[in-house]
């Protein structure tokens, strides 16, 4: 049975006071979406701990009035999320494709070679650097999870156990570094003060060097429903015209942009030093920024309509498992993501209506979901009991994970994703 403590009612006050933005330090007062309270969404739960105390934190997130900023509260430290963390890039097989193919193409487009320095902030456990030190270029990692970092250095990838910011590339141009190419995916998110991290890449890139970070483009999280990507671990979700402002403030003039598919739409951003005039300023900078606001990203009407799409969304998977459960049907999950655990816990989703998940990832497997306490297996758990459904929780991975467990068809069970919408796949 799971237990809640809620932060302290100090902790509450004063983090009302704080309550500003996280970029240009406006009050926040807009809701963009309230997801109630919620455990970390990656803090898995070992029996032995199962009788414990959870701590609970309010999951709400806010909008700029002036820069559009979305953002959450800064309830649970950096330092407590990421100094011991269980998310492994490497066991997603699409992820390293989408790494190595993002390797060959930042070699050949910015000519990079042995006498390179390539550094990625927040390197997990050395997943795309590994390619890069396969073509003999040198690299560096930096990232504050001890334990996934060890997993990187066990690969001969040399990484930095520390925050990215301007304190770590201080240190990093103390050691005679200073970086061609600086990459990030899935980083910027994650950092708690977005300004003194864009100025530490500033600060750490070479004069001719290039800036590439992906992370999910709000836009698309609006526009699919995509309310699970929000969790304690990201304080802030960017549009590309809210990023421009940010890279510009310290410096850095966005020159390109990609928009790809991976973690349900994302944008990779191209920065270089404003006054590199050598670099053009490519047409989908201009085109992006117009259709974002064509689509309404400089109007707070446009964020405020958010919560009743996530409530129409809940009540439809509740339904849905209802249903099942009525009828007679087992229910199982694939994927124990943070994104699931903010699915779960917001819907009220518990072994009554999700008999158990699964993961790939051994450092989830005999544990239990945050909060949920739903229990993690082995994948082929789900093929020794032999579900109805099987609920995708990584639903930006469904495809790598039909594919992967195509098997369940044999006994006629069928695959469910819950986002944009309820859907279920045969």
């Amino acid at each position: 049975m799971s237990a809640i403590a809620q932060p302290a009612t100090a902790d509450v006050e004063r983090s009302a006071v704080e309550r500003k933005c996280l970029f240009c330090s406006a009050e926040l007062t807009t809701t963009f979406v309230d997801l109630g309270v919620q455990p970390p969404c990656n803090a898995v739960v070992t029996p032995a701990k199962a009788d414990q105390l959870e701590p609970f934190f309010p999951l709400h997130a806010y909008v700029c009035g002036t820069c559009f900023l979305v953002q959450v509260g800064k309830y649970v430290s950096p330092e407590g999320i990421f100094s011991e963390y269980s998310y492994f890039s490497s066991f997603s097989d699409s992820w390293l494709d989408h790494a190595r193919n993002y390797v060959e193409m930042a070699t050949s487009r910015f000519r990079l070679s042995a006498s390179s320095q390539v550094v990625e902030v927040g390197s997990n456990d050395g997943y795309l650097l590994q390619y890069f030190v396969a073509k003999g270029i040198p690299v560096l990692g930096i990232d504050p999870a001890a334990n996934v970092a060890k997993a990187a250095i066990e690969r001969g990838i040399p990484t930095l156990v520390r925050f990215f910011g301007t304190e770590t590339a201080r240190e990093v141009l103390a050691q005679g570094k200073r970086a061609d190419l600086i990459c990030g995916a899935n980083v910027l998110a994650q950092v708690p003060d977005p300004n003194d991290f864009v100025a530490g890449l500033g600060m750490l890139l070479e004069p001719g060097g290039v800036v590439t970070i992906e992370f999910p483009h709000l836009l698309r999280l609006i526009e699919e429903r995509q309310f699970d990507t929000i969790y304690h671990e990201h304080f802030s979700y960017f549009s590309f015209r809210t990023a421009e402002r940010i890279f510009a403030r310290h410096g850095l003039t966005l020159f390109d942009v990609e928009e790809l598919p991976s973690h349900g739409g994302s944008l990779r951003i191209f920065a270089r030093h404003a006054e590199n005039a050598a670099i053009p300023v490519e047409a989908r900078v201009g085109e992006l920024r117009a259709r974002e606001e064509a689509e309404g990203l400089a109007r707070i009407d446009r964020y405020t309509s958010f919560t009743e799409e996530v409530k129409a969304l809940k009540r439809d998977l509740l339904s849905f498992l209802i249903e099942a459960k009525r009828a007679g049907k087992s229910v199982a999950g694939y994927g124990a993501p943070g994104k699931g655990n903010t699915l779960l816990n917001y819907c009220g989703i518990r072994t009554d209506f999700l008999d158990y998940t699964v993961d790939r990832n051994p450092y989830k497997q005999g544990t239990l979901l945050p909060g949920s306490r739903i229990p993690v297996f082995p994948p082929d758990e789900i093929f020794r009991t032999k579900p109805d459904y099987v609920l995708i929780l990584p639903w930006n991975l469904r495809k790598e994970i039909t594919a992967q467990m195509a098997g369940i068809r044999e006994w006629g069970g069928k695959f469910v994703v819950p986002i944009p919408a309820v859907k279920v796949y045969h």
